[in-house]
């Protein structure tokens, strides 16, 4: 499983009950069931001679094959055969995973870097339960992080991960729900499929329109701290032919000492971030480039997260910042035009 909190939300979906398929007279159905430590759902119009039930397995299916490609929780998985030391052929989830993160490693200057894991591990964000945190432990543990150490070779058997330091291990919790949206919604595609919403663990993709002919409609979490038991809406988003990703510090963090240690480490200085972003919401054209800048931008922090926002077309944001007793927006200015385009 591929565990990880994230603040995404559709009110329509709250109602599903997971493991189960279902549809109607217009031609629209939900189905959804239990995937990498949470649920995944899915709302679309079914196309001629398509029912539920086998959107509901093929969905299973993939999911099954992305957890044994990128699962760190999987100990059998190929992420974790990797970590381990192995050399292996990698399947063709892991390539398009490993070469869209490095995408944006390189255009984040390293803000975004699953290569980043035992860093993840030291503070007890992940796969491991922590370690005694020090300046030497972290200076030691960065001097073999980084993308930029790792590239694809391709050999007779297939590709191959070539690591300039065998120490390096990865983690890719912070784009592979994003990208398991991404390959759901291309094999729905694929069945003739051209209106859908596709969630897993709270990450989302939605194309075409819902069932009374509108936009989708997309709740945004406010960002309370909390053990995420409870959901409280912020706003709610109307989109179209997009994913959108929010990641936020409010679900996943240790107090100690009086100091409070959110889940998001600046791969960059190897220690947990500290300004003012609480959440941010990022819609791209794809879930995976959306889950990706979401984490990237709570790495550098609102102002930084606003400039690159501003100087880029393929990208929108709806960031949170503050403090829990007073909270602020910033949107950026084609925000609330995606659900009309």
């Amino acid at each position: 499983m591929l565990c990880r909190i994230f603040n995404i939300l559709l009110p329509s979906l709250i109602l599903l009950t997971v493991a189960n398929s279902c549809g109607n007279a217009s031609g629209y159905a939900k189905v959804g069931g239990y995937a990498q430590g949470g649920t995944y759902s899915i709302s679309l119009k079914l196309p001629e001679d398509v029912d539920a039930s086998h959107i509901q397995h093929e969905a299973d299916s993939i999911l099954l094959v992305i957890d044994n490609s990128l699962s760190g929780y999987n100990k059998g998985s190929l992420l974790s055969r990797l970590n381990s030391g192995e050399d292996l052929p990698l399947d063709d989830v892991f390539v398009e995973c490993f070469t869209r993160s490095k995408e944006v490693f390189v255009e984040s200057g390293g803000a975004f870097d699953p290569s980043a894991a035992p860093l993840f591990d030291l503070w007890g964000f992940g796969f491991s339960e922590g370690g005694e945190v020090s300046k030497a432990a972290v200076d030691s543990i960065m001097q073999f992080t980084g993308m930029d150490k790792l590239t694809l070779e391709r050999r007779e058997d297939g590709v191959h991960l070539k690591r300039s330091d065998s120490r390096i291990r990865l983690n890719f919790n912070a784009i592979a729900q994003g990208l398991s949206c991404d390959i759901i919604a291309r094999a729905l595609e694929s069945h003739g499929c051209t209106d859908y919403l596709v969630e897993v663990g709270r990450e989302i993709v939605c194309r075409g329109k819902r069932e009374n002919g509108e936009p989708w409609h997309v709740g945004i979490d406010k960002p309370v701290d909390s053990d995420g038991s409870t959901v409280t809406i912020q706003d709610v988003i109307s989109l179209s032919d997009r994913g959108i990703v929010t990641s936020g510090n409010y679900h996943k963090f240790y107090i100690k000492d009086g100091q409070k240690f959110a889940h998001t480490i600046d791969p960059r200085k190897g220690f947990p971030v500290q300004h003012t972003l609480l959440s941010a919401t990022v819609i791209a054209e794809d879930a995976t480039l959306a889950d990706a800048c979401a984490t990237w931008f709570m790495v550098i922090g609102l102002e930084e997260a606003m400039s690159v926002v501003s100087q880029r077309n393929d990208i929108e944001a709806y960031l949170v910042y503050g403090d829990q007793e007073d909270m602020k927006v910033w949107e950026s200015d084609g925000l609330r035009s995606i659900g009309n385009q």
